[in-house]
């Protein structure tokens, strides 16, 4: 053989042995568990330029749809901040009024997780969370005027929970914060519902947040365990405080009105409420209620502190998944972002949460599975909030518990012609609700009438029109679906 042929040979397997080292590494690389770096924001009405707002500066969110799956059509279990999270994070639906307020306890019987983020943790999985994850501002369980307990929300799932709360000194002060480190409490209520203060992003919470979630996500890359890293901001949620630098991002002659600005036909105001969460900051410039519409220049302002809010936080999020790619973590970390739950702005006369319409409901879910092929879409069937808990185990290849209500969504991540749910439910006000891509039913158990409502979204999206009475064939036709989300919630109400 020639010197020639033997150089050729050796240069051949020296090749192939390259090759098949780059093939173990590969394979290496896609057999580790996945990360997941889950982000709740507050109050997030799918008001996001993903979801077709042309006003809203969200180039961050923005950019996370398209590298992910955005979900359409996403609706929460509860129309509220504790009991919402309680869901997702249990994957139950509420089966006694218990589970419809903040304060719900926690199952920490040895027989169920506490939570998905509990059994990730008895999976091999590192679990840190910051904020507001669950209800407390800060982890643990106290009033907002009371000094800080060291009881926990969630005593078995996080291996660290940490929070700065900065100048404010506690996690419900920094939760209603205003720059010069005064809070709601503080002030006994005798505060604006929105703040422009020239400060930097530290100068209210959500930037310490971000700051601390960098800094955690530097520790966490040289762990040897996966990680689920829980970060909770505050905004959009009232107070609508935000640096100026966001505020004027807009004008605010740009800003739309509500669509529907008065009580929809043929229901009981029962079905809405007099905004008083809003009303609760006592300086408020004019004060909401379902006899007259704010005037439009308040109405308008009110909005911009929104969309401020939302372009402030949707920075911090930016900082926090750009330091995910920086550390070189992205290609192996599943990123969530999930709302608690919508926000009417106006809507119906109503600003607030707390309603069984689409407007509390229906909230922001993107997720980014770095395993997936086709990305960048947005998947329009119906999901509900207690998917999440099968999605995120489903995702890192570990199996559920029983005794879960959701079903994981990875065919929608993986393919843009999925199909969703028949139908997602929700609970709050004596009422439970059923929403499918055309109709939303909402059965009351209480004394106003009418008991029940139906929107038809297809004719009517902006729900402004009950339209049971005059089509009892669509009722008989719709309940038997609502009764497969009837979980015994009112059982005790005649």
């Amino acid at each position: 053989m020639t010197f020639d042929k033997i150089k050729i040979i050796g240069f051949v397997l020296m090749q192939i042995s390259l090759l098949s080292c780059e093939k173990i590494e590969n394979s290496t690389q896609s057999e580790k568990p996945l990360n997941v770096l889950m982000i709740c924001v507050d109050d997030l009405r799918p008001e996001l330029g993903a979801y077709g707002n042309k006003i809203i500066k969200s180039p961050n969110i923005d950019k996370l749809a398209s590298e992910g799956v955005t979900f359409m059509n996403h609706f929460v279990q509860v129309p509220t901040c504790g009991a919402s999270r309680y869901s997702m994070l249990t994957g139950i639906r509420p089966v006694s009024p218990d589970f419809l307020g903040n304060n719900i306890q926690y199952n920490t019987s040895p027989d169920q997780p506490e939570t998905f983020i509990h059994h990730l943790k008895n999976n091999g999985y590192y679990t840190v969370g910051m904020g507001k994850i669950s209800h407390s501002a800060d982890g643990f369980v106290y009033g907002y005027t009371d000094p800080v307990s060291d009881k926990k929300e969630l005593p078995l799932s996080f291996d660290e929970f940490v929070f700065d709360a900065g100048k404010w000194e506690t996690g419900w002060n920094a939760f209603f914060a205003y720059a010069n480190g005064e809070n709601r409490q503080s002030m006994n209520r005798q505060v604006k519902p929105y703040e422009a203060a020239d400060v930097a992003d530290e100068g209210y919470p959500d930037g310490l947040t971000a700051k601390l979630a960098i800094s955690k996500l530097r520790e966490l890359k040289n762990k040897t365990k996966p990680f689920f890293l829980g970060v909770g901001f505050f905004k959009p949620h009232l107070p609508f405080n935000a640096p100026k630098k966001y505020w004027d991002m807009y004008n605010r002659e740009d800003i739309p009105l509500s669509l529907t600005p008065y009580i929809p036909k043929n229901i009981s105001a029962a079905s809405l409420h007099n905004s008083g969460e809003f009303n609760g900051y006592q300086l408020t410039d004019e004060t909401a209620s379902l006899q007259r519409p704010l005037s439009d220049d308040y109405a308008r302002k009110v909005k911009h502190a929104y969309y401020a809010s939302i372009s402030y936080v949707d920075a911090q999020i930016g900082k926090v998944l750009e330091e995910l790619k920086r550390l070189g973590l992205e290609d192996n970390t599943i990123v969530v972002l999930w709302g608690d739950h919508g926000w009417h702005l106006g809507d119906q006369l109503t600003w607030g949460k707390h309603t069984l319409f689409d407007k509390a409901l229906k909230s922001a879910l993107i997720i980014k599975n770095p395993q997936t092929i086709e990305k960048g879409f947005r998947a329009e069937g119906i999901v509900e909030s207690i998917d999440l808990y099968p999605t995120i185990l489903d995702l890192c290849a570990i199996e559920a518990p029983e005794g879960i209500e959701g079903r994981s969504l990875r065919p929608q991540l993986e393919l843009s012609s999925a199909k969703g749910k028949e139908a997602a439910y929700g609970y709050f006000k004596k009422g439970i609700t059923m929403r499918t891509e055309r109709y939303r039913l909402t059965k009351y158990y209480r004394e106003e009438t009418p008991t029940i409502e139906v929107y038809d979204l297809l004719k009517d999206p902006e729900e402004t029109n009950n339209i049971a009475k005059d089509n009892t064939e669509i009722v008989e036709e719709l309940m038997p679906l609502w009764e497969k989300g009837n979980t015994g919630l009112y059982n005790t109400i005649p």
